[in-house]
């Protein structure tokens, strides 16, 4: 949601992003986002900020709901009913995450945006994404990501990494992918929920992937 290399939140970004979430809404497929909040701070980075680790993770959460906000904004503008759920109470702004007013939001054709994370800190919002994806029966979780799929090394490193089609959730914590944290891949691996992790740069992934189509890797 950042200009590369930047901090903050980049309107061309939220811009593409809508243009693609309406063609899947469009297509009438049910959707709920996790947001993540790296574009403004990461909690892991606290020793970077000199400040304690779970301070520095709580204004992670709090960088999700604003981003949370501003793609609401952004999807209301392109016609995309949508409603922001935080984990982390907030007042007025942002109403609390309940399950079942998830579901409820999904039969009425909106789109979730999930933030706050799991509203605790040390959980990575990847693991977010993993326990909303259990309690709202998600079919498949897309992993939105900077490269175009899951590779034996990081291939912004080592030009000769190896990109895998398939990876089994084992092999992924066998050999240490850096996917997604190692919380996120068991809840994964014990509820059979599939991962397909891709390219948010390349434009149209997300509905390839949607109607079966080649696109990333799959994990399963």
């Amino acid at each position: 949601m950042a200009e590369e290399g930047k901090v903050g939140i980049e309107p061309a970004a939220l811009r593409v992003l809508a243009e693609e979430i309406k063609e899947l809404w469009e297509l009438r497929v049910e959707m709920a986002l996790v947001v993540g909040g790296g574009n403004l701070i990461r909690g892991a980075q606290a020793d970077d900020y000199g400040i304690e680790r779970v301070t520095a993770d709580q204004l992670g959460m709090l960088a999700t709901i604003m981003n949370g906000l501003a793609l609401r904004d952004v999807f209301e503008r392109h016609g995309i009913p949508a409603s922001v759920q935080s984990a982390v109470t907030v007042g007025h702004m942002v109403a609390p995450y309940v399950r079942a007013h998830a579901l409820r939001d999904l039969r009425e054709g909106k789109v979730i945006i999930f933030v706050g994370g799991t509203g605790n800190p040390y959980f990575t919002t990847d693991t977010a994404a993993s326990v909303r994806a259990l309690e709202i029966g998600a079919e498949v979780i897309l992993k939105a990501t900077k490269v175009d799929g899951v590779y034996d090394s990081d291939p912004l490193e080592n030009p000769a990494a190896v990109k895998f089609d398939h990876v089994s959730y084992q092999e992924v914590l066998q050999r240490r992918l850096r996917v997604m944290d190692a919380t996120a891949i068991s809840l994964c691996m014990d509820h059979q929920i599939p991962l397909v992790v891709f390219d948010i740069g390349v434009r149209g992934n997300m509905q390839r992937i949607i109607l079966g189509k080649k696109a990333g890797t799959l994990i399963n």
